[in-house]
């Protein structure tokens, strides 16, 4: 493994969990890479002072006019501050905006999301309460590359989560951000490490080198 790390820009629209569990990974040596930059569509959303409170540079930039996708202006504007710090990777934490072409180019196979399902079952809001209401025996969450499609992209990890007899979307929804605080980092590394090869649909996971 080389000894270059990994800088990480996150897109996050709310509590920033996720983004904690990047940060948080990173202080205890589990990942290589560190936080350029967290951005947010929302001004007042707390992963920006979960940022700010790690001294990591935090930014709201205004996504005007649209209401829920990334495009025009503000995508512009998105690209050029992730690249003014030096972004390798972009991660969406909780990013409540479809990103675009543009955003997908600057970094080519570098956006990857976490979903709080077994894609390609579920994709889009609320997908813990589409598993619970389906009726599932499982449930789990997806880290996968971004695409074009809506949560559709190459899965690069997962990890299963059992529906009990007496859950509520409350107490599932809780155990698989449990696994998306595990799932997030542990993919983060595999890029870290460079051990991702996309062949076709599918992610090839290089051996560890020792």
């Amino acid at each position: 493994m080389g000894t270059a790390i990994l800088s990480i820009g996150v897109l996050g629209s709310g509590k920033g969990s996720n983004c904690q569990s990047l940060i948080d990974a990173i202080a205890e040596g589990r990942l290589r890479a560190r936080i350029a930059c967290v951005i947010s569509d929302v001004p007042d959303a707390l992963i920006l002072e979960r940022a700010r409170r790690h001294g990591i540079p935090a930014y709201y930039l205004d996504p005007a006019p649209f209401k829920t996708k990334l495009e025009g202006e503000a995508e512009t504007r998105v690209i050029e501050t992730l690249r003014a710090h030096g972004v390798q990777v972009v991660a969406l934490a909780g990013y409540m905006r479809i990103v675009k072409t543009r955003l997908l180019e600057a970094f080519p196979q570098r956006v990857l999301n976490i979903h709080p399902a077994l894609l390609p079952a579920f994709p889009g809001m609320d997908a813990w309460k589409q598993a619970l209401a389906y009726g599932v025996k499982v449930a789990g969450c997806t880290v996968h590359i971004v695409d074009a499609g809506t949560d559709t992209g190459p899965i690069l990890l997962q990890k299963t989560v059992p529906v009990r007899e007496d859950d509520t979307p409350d107490r599932l929804h809780a155990r698989i951000q449990e696994q998306e605080h595990r799932a997030y980092p542990e993919a983060m590394q595999l890029v870290a490490e460079g051990r991702i090869r996309l062949d076709g649909r599918r992610v090839r996971i290089a051996p560890a080198v020792l």
